[in-house]
């Protein structure tokens, strides 16, 4: 049975991703392509894949409008689908993490389904119904998937682990040199971005996205700031749409051998022309972020992870 895409009348994409579109020429191709992929709801090879991950990438906005891009971790199963629009989660933020602060009922938030190891993602995002003692329960908004460009390929055992269990909280003002070590080592991060204000309508929300590299692909400037290339995707600009109406965005870097998290929350803007974007081969346009705190979290993440598989996509991007 063919899984219908997005019915509404109105574009699946809100006004700074149709602006970004049109810059690029691409607005009425993308349209057809965002109404044939996205949905809002999930067809059934979704739900059957949220279920088997043991990790989703989740974004959330604080009381103060700050990003920040979590980590829910739990053994396969732990998301769960009632029906097509609604995912139960049963699993608790782990220690440190800015969502156990974030979360409450009728919030906006978003998924990252990512399964490393076959490189297959998934987006959603949507609005929390209700919580409890154990977990959450998600009314889905939008739901699409990604195609798998830049994921490195890693395999994972999940340790036993208790999520409330205190780890070493490091609260970050300015990257010191662990965090700038943690950053320049990295070929994989996590951004969250969002645009909830009335006049996107459906299109509007939290989202949370991938990023990949070769590591060192995140520069740290010397005023801390952080540099970024941007490689070609699927021209939907999610990210972007959104930092053209709110450069509030969140930063989640991963530590896949010892699993220390670093969360960082900030401003962004994107670096659309000019001769620095020359520097990093393969990049279209570079992303600026601007640091204003953070939490590194020591030993948080209960997965162990193999030695990492490179996308062969990044065959076509410098080292730097």
């Amino acid at each position: 049975m063919a899984n219908p895409g997005w019915s509404r009348t109105e574009s699946p994409f809100h006004a700074g991703e149709l602006a970004i579109q049109a810059r690029f020429g691409a607005q009425e191709q993308i349209d057809k392509q965002g109404r044939r992929v996205i949905r809002d709801y999930l067809p059934d090879q979704h739900r059957q894949f949220f279920a088997q991950l043991p990790l989703v990438i989740v974004g959330t906005v604080d009381t103060a409008d700050n990003l920040w891009a979590s980590i829910l971790v739990g053994k396969p199963g732990f998301i769960s689908t009632s029906d097509s629009r609604t995912v139960q989660i049963v699993s608790k933020p782990l220690f440190g993490d800015p969502l156990t602060t974030t979360l409450a009922a009728g919030i906006n938030i978003g998924f990252l389904g990512i399964e490393l190891h076959s490189r297959r993602r998934n987006r959603l995002n949507g609005t929390v119904i209700q919580t409890h003692a154990d977990g959450f329960e998600v009314q889905v908004g939008q739901s699409f998937g990604n195609c798998p460009q830049y994921i490195q390929s890693r395999m994972f055992e999940l340790d036993e682990y208790e999520a409330a269990a205190p780890k070493p909280v490091h609260q970050v003002i300015t990257l010191g040199a662990v965090e700038q070590a943690m950053i320049r080592e990295a070929d994989t991060f996590f951004i969250a971005t969002a645009y909830q204000d009335e006049s996107a309508g459906v299109a509007g929300g939290v989202d949370v996205s991938h990023r990949g590299g070769k590591a060192g692909f995140v520069r740290v400037d010397e005023d801390c700031s952080l540099t970024i290339p941007d490689f070609s995707g699927n021209c939907h600009f999610n990210t972007f749409g959104n930092l053209e109406l709110n450069p509030r965005a969140g930063l989640l870097f991963v530590d896949f051998s010892q699993g220390n998290l670093l969360y960082l929350t900030g401003t962004a803007k994107v670096i659309w022309e000019g001769a620095e974007i020359s520097r990093y081969r393969g990049a279209e346009r570079l992303l600026r972020f601007y640091v204003e705190q953070g939490y590194r979290v020591e030993g948080s993440l209960p997965l162990r992870w193999s030695n990492p598989e490179f996308s062969p996509f990044l065959a076509h991007t410098g080292s730097w």
